[in-house]
């Protein structure tokens, strides 16, 4: 094949297991016979809708089979595939439609109204609904005669099914290599302004090959999807490197303990990932003493370090967690955590991926030893070259053309373990979702009353941690935390809109007026 990307996968898994079960969604199968001629069928359609080679596809909705074939169709024709925060308000998702130049968005019913408001002014030419006919069809783009004949581009809302069954499934072998373009992930800075990670077919390529000699991921292996696609780490660390290695995956729409406890026993799943918040809950719900969890037996585990009670509530049953870290960046992996150390190295996120390294460096660059607290850097074919069309940001973000700066503090012990002791770019993760300070911040000085305002995490049992705003007002002024609230609603997506407002006097700074966050920590944070 001239595909090398990810585009080509199930063409390359097809003759190798296709009856298998590739994908269980609720009571319906797909074996990769089927999911690999559904996913050149909606290649041919969105080809049909003008799109081509280097053009953005979006997808916004719940995990879905609809999610995985756009993702698949969009590498065949050597598209590129965004997928959108179904918790972000309209005004956010239209600003990565804008920003990305994407020209179709397939969406799930459920977010029709979503949608339509996101997609409103931007380049998104047409739109297909999954899950139902669209309320709205105006000025459809009708199917090709034939196969060859010019794509006829329209500005319309059609039904995906539809759009699939009026497709040829004629295969297209687009030559795409490693180095293309594969997928644009949205992550805030800290100047609170979306940049665009484009993460390249080697890039993904990479990681899931990481993930699989790590955590020996194999074809008869059945995955359970607990957390959104839309998320690096599920369709990065979960979701691809089950498809590309043969195994089965189940997809979850939404987290329900009782759901998911019920769904381990029934399909016997072995393999489960997600975040503490998750498993605490699974832990704590009234079916965990009595589910037949026997057939589980890898645990994954991001976005914090799993809790004392939750890695002993597991360990009674027999299970341990393979805990990591990485971003966005690194398509995410960048270390992992092998179970059977999990005890003996507590609190640590692990070794380097396989084909991944890890270095600790001083302010000036200068590489530190074991014990020494420095900034963490991360390089290896998983690692991100670009942020889409922020060349500044690209270049603010590598050293010496390589290294890329994580903006996070650690060190690494005698063994090449990694400890991750601070979050330099104060970032705060709630419930396995970034938020970042400065994006929050932004909106809320916006309104009349506020003077400044400083956004932190402070902890929370059941989602790790939450954010808190601190405000000083104008002089005068008067402002309530409803208020606050109201201003962000809609604006942001709800997770990222502060749980408590404390209203100050004033703020400590540094000599040269900037807030001291550290020391809002240690006074709020308890």
């Amino acid at each position: 094949m001239y595909n090398n990307g990810v585009g080509s996968w199930l063409h390359r898994r097809r003759p190798k297991s296709g009856p298998k079960a590739a994908l269980i969604a609720g009571e319906r199968t797909y074996s990769y016979d089927e999911l690999s001629e559904r996913a050149d069928r909606l290649a041919n359609a969105l080809r049909r809708r003008g799109v081509a080679r280097g053009d953005r596809v979006a997808y916004l909705g719940e995990n879905d089979p609809a999610f995985v074939e756009t993702f698949f169709a969009a590498g065949i024709l050597g598209a590129i595939f965004i997928p959108l925060n179904t918790r972000l308000a309209a005004p956010e998702l239209q600003f990565q439609l804008q920003d990305s130049g994407a020209r179709l968005l397939v969406n799930g019913a459920a977010l029709e109204e979503l949608a339509a408001a996101a997609a409103e002014g931007t380049g998104v030419l047409n739109r297909l609904v999954v899950g139902g006919s669209p309320a709205v069809a105006h000025d459809a783009a009708p199917a090709a005669s034939a196969p060859g004949s010019p794509p006829v581009v329209g500005r319309g809302v059609e039904a995906y099914e539809e759009a699939l069954a009026s497709a040829p499934a004629e295969v297209i072998d687009e030559a795409v290599t490693h180095d293309d373009g594969a997928m644009i992930l949205y992550t805030s800075g800290t100047t609170g302004r979306p940049k665009g990670a484009l993460l390249t077919h080697g890039n993904i390529t990479w990681n899931c090959i990481n993930v699989i000699t790590d955590m020996d991921v194999n074809r008869n292996d059945i995955a359970l999807m607990i957390s959104p696609l839309f998320h690096v780490a599920s369709l990065d660390m979960g979701l691809l490197p089950m498809l590309l290695k043969g195994a089965t995956v189940v997809l979850e729409q939404k987290f329900d303990p009782a759901r998911v406890l019920a769904a381990i026993e029934k399909h016997r799943i072995t393999a489960l990932s997600g975040v503490p918040t998750t498993y605490q809950l699974l832990a704590e719900h009234p079916d965990w003493a009595t589910t037949d969890i026997s057939s589980l037996d890898k645990l994954t585990c991001g976005g914090s370090a799993v809790p004392m009670r939750v890695l002993e509530a597991y360990e009674e049953r027999g299970l341990g967690f393979s805990n990591g870290y990485g971003m966005t960046e690194t398509a995410p992996g960048a270390t992992t955590l092998p179970v059977w150390r999990s005890r003996e190295k507590a609190g640590s996120s692990g070794l380097p991926q396989f084909f991944t390294d890890i270095r600790i460096v001083d302010p000036i660059g200068q590489v530190l030893g074991p014990g020494e607290v420095g900034e963490i850097q991360i390089a290896g074919p998983n690692v991100i070259r670009e942020y889409w069309n922020r060349s500044d940001a690209t270049r603010e973000s590598y050293a010496d053309g390589i290294w890329f700066k994580s903006g996070d503090m650690g060190y690494r012990d005698e063994e090449g373990f990694l400890f991750v002791s601070d979050r330099l770019k104060d970032m705060i993760i709630s419930g396995g979702e970034n938020i970042y300070p400065a994006e929050v911040e932004a909106l809320i000085v916006e309104l009349d009353e506020v003077a400044s305002v400083a956004v932190i995490g402070v902890p929370d049992d059941k989602w790790g941690e939450v954010p808190k705003a601190i405000v000083t007002l104008r002089e005068g002024a008067t402002l309530t935390q409803d208020q606050v609230a109201k201003h962000l609603d809609g604006r942001l997506a709800r997770y990222k809109i502060p749980k408590s407002v404390v209203f100050v006097e004033e703020m400590p700074r540094t000599a040269s007026g900037k807030i001291r966050k550290a020391e809002l920590r240690k006074q709020y944070a308890g």
